[in-house]
């Protein structure tokens, strides 16, 4: 039998992490409020647990894949959490855009119990999790991330170290900023060739070839020109993160220009009843912008 991986959140992100985790030999126990993930992780061949405290007994790391930090804070903390069920030295890796001094304080607390912690953050979509085209952006002691780097090669093609805890989400912060800019402008360009009558298809596989290509371009451009919104992440999700990294901006002094402007288009999105389609569905506030036809 292989080591075995706890893992608490089992929705997009964590059942392509159980999927891969399970193929590369892990046995893998996890936890989930939603009985459809927890019946998922089963058809998997995964172990559903009844708590994260379960999830984390006799595990040699605990991965969380949760929606925001207070709630892996609670995860961790609360009753029947991760805590009560860890031996001392186990090792939790919160996958989560968590708020970056939201993991210091917690990876201080865990220290206090004698359990390791990792802010790990992964970039890149739910597709991306299920072809494993993930990397892990963590924080952390060196020895802590080089002791996780089993679990990070279960599920992820690359792991990269960053520092002290709270660089993980600081960094990944940083990599949905310049992953805002791509995509609004993408968006942008796209409405005003909708706007002029340009051929989609045509225009698209231009822009692809052309100098201004990027991976958001090829993932993410067919599902703006189709109105294709099928989650592979989420408005609400996205305009979580674009607040997360405003924060961010106003306690370091550094200009968010794009993160402001991309926080109220999510906005915008969000309150137009898109919350749960995937993060791209705000091309639809632009098009209303531009006058053109609903889609959703």
């Amino acid at each position: 039998m292989g080591e075995r991986v706890g893992i608490v959140g089992v929705g997009l992100m964590g059942q392509a992490f159980v999927h891969h985790l399970l193929e590369s030999g892990f046995e893998v126990q996890g936890y989930d409020i939603s009985e459809r993930s927890m019946a998922k992780l089963h058809e998997r061949g995964g172990t559903p647990v009844e708590s994260p405290a379960a999830a984390a007994r006799g595990a040699r790391w605990l991965i969380t894949s949760l929606p925001n930090s207070d709630i892996v804070r609670e995860v961790v903390l609360g009753s029947n959490g991760v805590a009560e069920g860890a031996a001392r030295g186990l090792i939790v890796a919160d996958t989560s855009t968590s708020r970056p001094e939201d993991s210091e304080k917690l990876g201080t607390e865990l220290a206090k119990r004698g359990i390791r912690f990792l802010d790990a953050c992964v970039s890149g979509t739910s597709a991306m999790a299920w072809k494993k085209d993930l990397i892990v952006i963590a924080g952390g002691t060196a020895e802590d991330f080089e002791a996780a780097r089993p679990a990070f090669a279960g599920f992820s093609r690359a792991a990269y170290h960053m520092g002290p805890v709270g660089s993980g989400a600081l960094t990944k912060l940083i990599i949905n900023l310049i992953l805002f800019g791509n995509r609004l402008a993408l968006a942008e360009g796209l409405v005003l060739g909708m706007k002029a009558g340009v051929a989609g298809e045509s225009l698209l596989r231009v822009l692809q070839d052309g100098a201004c290509s990027s991976k958001t371009m090829i993932d993410k451009g067919p599902k703006m020109l189709k109105g294709d919104y099928t989650p592979e992440g989420q408005v609400k999700i996205s305009l979580k993160d674009a607040r997360l990294a405003l924060e961010q901006g106003t306690r370091l002094g550094a200009p968010m220009l794009v993160a402001s402007l991309w926080a109220q288009l999510q906005q915008a999105a969000y309150q137009q009843g898109l919350a749960d389609m995937d993060s791209v569905a705000f091309i639809e506030v632009l098009r209303a912008l531009a006058g053109l036809e609903k889609r959703v």
